[in-house]
């Protein structure tokens, strides 16, 4: 065993190697192909169904490497953003140089790469680095019709075990000598349902002779196995695994807490039918939906409480993990839309990894301006170059993922600083601006955003790969944009859009502006009114036919406030302190601020004497401001009939005590301002 034995990594690839059968052949092509100088192959594309032991014979291949002494860099293509800078950055060891090898699992999620990969990535890579490609799909033509690949390229097709492969890995597996031919008579070499059979060990029934595995059949073998997982613990992660993108520890911890995190990840680990990856482990597809459909069937209301603290937890990782952490973290959110009633939006669409998302440069708006007047023409063409000229960071670009190929774009407008003139520019979002204004108005420091121009010549504002990929970067800021007041998104069909953002509770604005003939339906949304938590809460799965609904207010719509006459609503309430029947009246009961904290235990009077009185107390904790303290909480706080008694009980003169006194409610509203304007979308500090 390797030194890192006692590592989790370490106990795995001595497992593997424990249990690994076959694939001889396989093994000795890989090694010939590390071993071999060039002219020898320098690429390996090895290619099979789901299910049939590609990841598996990756591992043990890189298991060998490791214990030869070769660098080796592990990808896999689920984790990965199909762009070129970031393949390299995450193959960077690979192009070092050396004996490396460079492994990429699951790669029809990033075969969108394959042309750059073939003409760009790889003639680049140093003499002696073996790379190996795993996936569903095999490779493109392109590959074998081009001589100059006709040496440096392997194909190896991952056919079924042979049967005495297979009749070793049950019997590694402790599965009895009777009971292995049935199984291999059931499941023939399919490795994944080898695996769930010998795993399940009930084997009376397995004996249909000449029978090939069929997701059918890994889907009865799966139901069967589930009533083997070893307690309730071990089964609500299998289930977790099931529901989610990916899980990890952190995942697990959120909903079955510290002390079993980690020992149910191990568990999980060790499952046939678990892939591992650097950052979690992910079920095998066919498991995955065998298991979450069961689990969704037997226990409807158990089943959308998991979705609820799953995607919990993921908003929660989108609020508050680094920004390079934070794509990832949206996948894992969004990817459980595609279980409730907008699932037809969510789910997925055309090939993944053919486009990714980049930086919009001043070379791209020739193609930007071809794709404009294809799409919406003259007037949308010039809108596009003024904005661009005045918010060019505003612009997102999305590109062939093998060539960089400009494919879209997305306008993505924050338009807190709007001058006059961009107002009177652009009748889409003058139109946006005018319905803020005259509904609610922004507060200073909050953003408004807008969603103005979906570019995609190809599926123009359609359901395509690059308008989720698009929809992804809106709700990230959605989520992470601090003191956010409006958000619009503008579309051309509204029939095809009209029950996503209904069901995501975003309302139409009355007007519909033309641009180029064309009429722009504009989705509204003012964020101060819903907690980001209870408007997620809103998509989660409920019944299969469910239909799509608009997310209901937990109470009345929350008030927005003027700086003004939010102070003085403040005021107001610290100087009715000792009186309920006036504090039950104050204005600012009805703002977010006390309205996303009141719930059937906490009155909202005694929710808003909670929230004076800590931004009271907090004026103690600098020594500069105790005196401030005092002054507030003796004269609201302590029953004195009039501030001149009130001055007179601290001995101070009535002009310091008149200007410590404005100091300090100035630094009370303050602190109640900032906590009103930032609990949406990020969640309000705990009043003690």
């Amino acid at each position: 065993m390797n030194s890192d034995g006692n590592t989790l990594a370490g106990q795995l690839g001595h497992a593997r190697r424990q249990a690994f059968v076959g694939r001889a052949t396989e093994l000795a092509i890989l090694g010939s192909a590390l071993a071999a100088e060039p002219p020898g192959p320098a690429v390996v594309f090895i290619h099979g169904p789901a299910g049939i032991g590609k990841s598996t014979l990756l591992h043990r291949f890189a298991d060998s490497c490791r214990d030869a002494g070769h660098p080796v860099v592990h990808l896999d293509g689920r984790l990965l953003d199909p762009a070129p800078r970031s393949f390299e950055q995450a193959a960077a060891t690979a192009i070092a140089g050396g004996r490396a090898v460079l492994l990429v699992d699951a790669y029809e999620h990033c075969q969108g790469l394959e042309t750059w990969l073939r003409e760009r990535f790889l003639p680049r890579l140093p003499d002696g680095v073996l790379t190996v490609l795993a996936g569903r799909r095999p490779p493109a033509a392109d590959w074998t019709a081009d001589p100059a690949w006709g040496v440096a390229l392997r194909v190896v097709p991952l056919a079924e075990l042979p049967r005495t492969d297979a009749a070793e890995l049950l019997r590694i597996r402790g599965v009895p000598e009777p009971a292995r031919e049935a199984i291999l008579d059931f499941a023939g070499g399919y490795p994944l349902a080898l695996a769930l059979a010998a795993a399940r060990g009930h084997t009376g029934r397995y004996g249909e002779t000449g029978w090939k595995p069929t997701p059918d059949a890994v889907t009865t073998l799966m139901r069967q196995l589930l009533d083997d997982v070893p307690s309730a613990a071990h089964l609500t992660a299998l289930r977790v695994a099931a529901h989610s993108f990916m899980v990890t520890e952190g995942l697990l911890r959120a909903v079955v807490g510290e002390h079993d995190s980690g020992p149910l990840l191990h568990w999980l680990c060790d499952l046939p039918f678990v892939q591992l990856a650097p950052s979690g482990v992910f079920l095998h597809s066919l498991v995955k939906e065998v298991v979450d459909a069961d689990f969704r069937w037997r226990d409807a209301q158990r089943y959308a409480d998991l979705h609820a603290t799953i995607g919990s937890y993921f908003l929660e990782q989108v609020q508050t993990v680094p920004e390079a952490q934070v794509v990832t973290a949206m996948r894992g959110l969004t990817y459980l839309k595609r279980y409730g009633a907008a699932a037809p939006y969510y789910a997925s669409v055309g090939v993944e990894g053919d486009v990714y998302e980049d930086a919009v440069t001043p070379a791209d708006l020739p193609a930007m301006r071809r794709m404009t007047e294809q799409c919406e023409g003259p007037e949308a063409t010039a809108l596009l170059e003024f904005w661009y000229a005045r918010r060019p960071g505003d612009f997102l670009a999305y590109r062939r993922s093998g060539t960089g190929e400009l494919v879209a774009y997305l306008a993505w407008l924050r338009l807190a600083r709007l001058n006059d003139d961009e107002k009177a520019a652009d009748p889409v979002v003058a139109t946006a601006c005018a319905h803020a204004e005259r509904v609610s108005p922004p507060r200073p420091g909050e953003q408004v955003l807008i969603a103005r121009s979906f570019i995609d010549p190809q599926a123009y504002h359609q359901r395509s790969l690059v308008m989720q990929l698009m929809q992804l970067h809106i709700c990230v800021g959605f989520v992470r944009t601090p003191r956010l007041s409006w958000t619009f998104v503008v579309y051309s069909n509204p029939e095809v859009w009209d029950p996503l953002m209904t069901h995501l509770g975003q309302q139409h604005v009355p007007e519909t502006p033309v641009v180029d003939g064309r009429a722009f339906t504009i989705y509204a949304f003012d964020w101060r009114l819903l907690p980001l938590t209870d408007w997620f809460t809103h998509t989660a799965p409920g019944a299969i036919d469910a239909p799509l609904e608009p997310p209901a207010l937990s109470g009345p719509a929350a008030v927005i406030l003027s700086r003004d006459d939010f102070e003085a609503a403040v005021r107001e309430a610290l100087r009715d302190w000792h009186h309920a029947d006036g504090l039950a009246t104050n204005r600012l009961l009805a703002t977010r601020l006390v309205a996303n904290r009141t719930d059937a235990a906490t009155t909202p009077v005694a929710v808003l004497r909670g929230l004076l009185s800590r931004a009271v107390d907090e004026l103690g904790q600098d020594p500069r401001r105790a005196i401030l303290r005092e002054v507030v909480s003796t004269t609201y706080f302590d029953r004195v009939t009039t501030q001149k008694a009130a001055a007179a009980r601290l001995m101070l003169p009535w002009s310091t005590y008149r200007r410590h006194l404005q100091r300090g409610v100035r630094f009370v509203a303050e602190r109640l301002w900032t906590w009103d304007v930032n609990s949406g979308p990020s969640l309000l500090p705990p009043a003690d």
